[in-house]
């Protein structure tokens, strides 16, 4: 990076709205206006759902640009880096090419930039690898080894669950052994052991020149706070700061912000108090209700017009927030035409909720509705499942958001662990996995190798020279080789060939059941690094942001409806939203305490609802299983029983026709449970006695397919062996099953 030089001064009053020959403002509305032009001093914009705020950034950047700030002193900083190369395509297209030099792109990336400049401050060089939550938890389960914190006897914490206490500590600022006694009580006989292993893993990283995401973070904030020089340089090169999303930051994020802006304090922070539902992953929604005592004299700009959604539904959404304890108070209102009030449908069980939502996406698509622009929106992953086999069952595509990351499978962390030793000779875990790979070489001859590696100052040559054993001399051989070709090779493409030469029968090897189809995902990296001239970039980018799996395509690619949890749905929008599971114990959650546990909850309805452009539909089931396999009655979700009269329709309980199951009987109007029968041959639809099943009778199921009955037990479940699933225990009222007679 290279310092800049003064700065033009900026304006730091609001002027009526003026001609503006180059950049055209008169688009923007009152708030987005101030916010765009109000460039000197903290600024906190409030910017409600759906009302513009990546429009203001975008103007905001162009505006600045355009009355002689340097595009280079200029900082973005956004939660994806897809975000931010949208916002400076914009900029540009509003301005010119001199946008794209602004600094944009997340915390992590940005901090990475950072680091490799000025770390050495902090004791790392700058060929330090980042590592993902994969390799985090391979490092624990190594040093939990050889600290003897494993065995049979020995009743340790996973891998997993220590990773999430040692990041959580790092998120919420607090101490390891603070965080076990206020969440991980159960846990505190092992907090000595436990932050042993903190700080064996803090040593390994160091040693290793290693730095997960947390790291990141809280080696910035580090050399802002404790290196003079390194923040008098960093916050003069950007002189001009703004940042998206800031509900959703954690206390280590506020902090570098705060840090960030010494000496100038030009600020601006976008985001939505309403909107905060991160807390899971450390972000604090205290962070946007104390920026005003953070940064002194804060502006406050509240954007309350909404572009996205029909005033009925925008009526709803402010009566749930309106009811939060804390918030800045907004009411988003709207100039879209629209009168279709959100539509609440009580079911009486889970199963006919799903098949009213299956009916009444038939119907919208019917009427002309793509399939895209319609989401079914919960609370968990496993609230869908039901619906998911009704969708199958009547031939409606879907695709469910989520999963693992394309660099997050095996064998990509595989072809990837060759890249980040090249980037990062002292990379001990990915030596590791690459000395793995050799027939007959285990865990303790890979481990010895690499930690020679390691202690070597010349550790390629350290490879060639270790004494290979008889059984895999051949193998090393051709490792050596492989690595002594790559180093004469600075393209990444070209590199990629030469590895997948070396792995290609080690990864059908390792992978022989389904290799053909990982050799597709083998396939998309070749296409990307085709994109990266640099090494250590496309190192830097498949951890910080990495591709998504291409075992499942976004919705943008097909007309395919989206089934998504909230949390995966937040910033994005579609014409019809259906909410399901708005029962009491399932949203807010049971274990939802009340304080700012419930709150969040309600936050989260929030943003579900906000989602919605024209249609909503709510609905919930009158009937629910406990973990015990119990059924019991619930009421609608406290959330909606405590919104005013009007709001919303009721859709009648006695179903319409398109959603009546042939057989049905009557009465459900009563609120009686659905029972959804067993099919005989012959025989009329209707609730069927367990004496018409028997061990060995053979059943087909609508989802599950053909299969035969094992086990009988009380309360209406049997048990039934799947031929392509296995065995599932099923409940008569809620298993459509029909019995195959030869």
């Amino acid at each position: 990076m290279v310092k800049s030089g003064p700065m033009q001064s900026s304006e730091s009053t609001i002027h009526s709205h003026p001609s503006h020959p180059a950049l055209n403002l008169a688009d923007l509305n009152a708030a987005q206006y101030e916010a765009v032009i109000r460039t000197e001093g903290p600024v906190l914009v409030i910017a409600g759902a759906g009302s513009g705020k990546t429009r203001t950034l975008v103007h905001r950047v162009a505006h600045l640009i355009e009355k002689g700030v340097s595009p280079d002193t200029i900082l973005l900083l956004t939660f994806t880096r897809k975000s931010s190369q949208e916002m400076l395509w914009r900029a540009s297209r509003l301005l010119n090419d001199s946008c794209s030099r602004v600094v944009g792109g997340t915390f992590h990336g940005t901090a990475n930039l950072l680091l490799r400049r000025y770390g050495s401050h902090l004791g790392f060089g700058s060929s330090f690898t980042i590592i993902d939550r994969s390799d985090a938890e391979g490092i624990i389960n190594l040093l939990k080894s050889s600290l003897g914190l494993t065995g049979r006897d020995l009743q340790f914490p996973t891998r997993r669950v220590i990773i999430n206490m040692i990041s959580g500590a790092v998120n919420k600022s607090i101490p390891l052994e603070d965080l076990i006694y206020r969440q991980y009580v159960h846990l505190s006989e092992h907090a000595d052991d436990l932050l042993r292993l903190q700080q064996h893993y803090q040593e390994f990283k160091f040693t290793h020149a290693l730095m997960d995401y947390d790291d990141l973070l809280v080696n910035w904030k580090r050399l802002l706070a404790e290196v003079p020089e390194a923040r008098q340089a960093i916050s003069s090169r950007f002189t001009h700061i703004m940042v998206d999303e800031y509900q959703d930051t954690n206390l280590v994020q506020a902090d570098i912000v705060r840090l960030m802006a010494h000496g100038h304090d030009n600020v601006m922070v976008v985001g939505d108090d309403s909107q905060s539902i991160y807390s899971f992953r450390g972000a604090d929604f205290y962070n946007i209700m104390r920026f005003p005592q953070l940064f002194a004299d804060t502006h406050i700009i509240k954007l309350e017009e909404n572009y996205r959604s029909t005033q009925p539904i925008l009526s709803l959404t402010n009566d749930i927030i309106c009811q939060a304890t804390e918030k800045y108070s907004k009411t988003l209102f709207t100039r879209l035409e629209g009168t279709i009030k959100p539509l609440l449908f009580a079911a009486a069980d889970e199963r006919e909720e799903a098949r009213f939502v299956a009916a009444k996406i038939k119907e919208l698509v019917a009427a002309g509705s793509q399939c895209r622009e319609v989401a079914v929106l919960f609370r968990s992953g496993f609230h869908s499942y039901k619906l998911e086999i009704e969708l199958a069952a009547g031939g409606l595509e879907f695709e469910k958001r989520g999963g693992l990351k394309l660099t997050e499978s095996a064998h990509m962390k595989d072809v990837l662990s060759f890249f980040r030793i090249l980037a990062n000779p002292r990379d001990n875990l990915s030596w590791n996995r690459v000395l793995l790979h050799l027939d007959k070489v285990g865990p303790k001859t890979a481990q010895k190798i690499a930690a020679q590696i390691g202690q070597s100052p010349e550790p390629f040559q350290a490879l060639a020279d270790y004494p290979s054993g008889r059984n895999w001399e051949q193998g090393m051989r051709l490792l050596v080789r492989l690595f002594a070709d790559l180093l004469e090779e600075k393209a990444p493409s070209v590199m990629f060939e030469l590895i997948m030469v070396y792995y290609q029968p080690i990864f059908e090897r390792l992978y022989h059941d389904d290799y053909p189809m990982r050799q597709k995902e083998l396939e998309q990296l070749r296409a990307i690094i085709v994109e990266y001239a640099d090494l250590q970039a496309f190192v830097d980018d498949t951890t910080l942001d990495p591709p998504e799996a291409g075992n499942s395509r976004r919705a943008e690619d097909g007309d395919r409806l989206v089934l998504s949890t909230i949390h995966s749905a937040k910033g994005l929008e579609w014409e019809t939203v259906f909410i399901i599971g708005l029962a009491e114990g399932r949203f807010p959650h049971a274990k939802a305490e009340a304080g700012e546990q419930w709150e969040e909850e309600r936050r989260l309805l929030y943003v579900a609802a906000t989602r919605a452009k024209r249609h909503l539909f709510l609905s919930y089931p009158k009937e629910l299983m406990t973990p015990d396999r119990q059924f019991r009655r619930v009421g609608v979700s406290p959330f909606l029983a405590e919104l005013k009269g009007g709001l919303f329709e009721r859709v009648a309980e006695e179903r319409p026709a398109s959603i009546r199951p042939t057989g049905y009987g009557g009465g459900h109007g009563s609120g009686e449970s659905a029972v959804l029968p067993i099919a005989h041959p012959g025989k009329g639809r209707g609730k069927v006695a367990m004496s018409d099943l028997a061990q060995g009778v053979r059943v087909s199921h609508a989802f599950f397919g053909t299969g035969t009955v094992a086990a009988l037990h009380g309360g209406r479940s049997v048990d039934v062996h799947f031929e392509r699933h296995g065995l599932k225990t099923l409940h008569l009222d809620y298993a459509k099953l029909t019995i195959i007679t030869e």
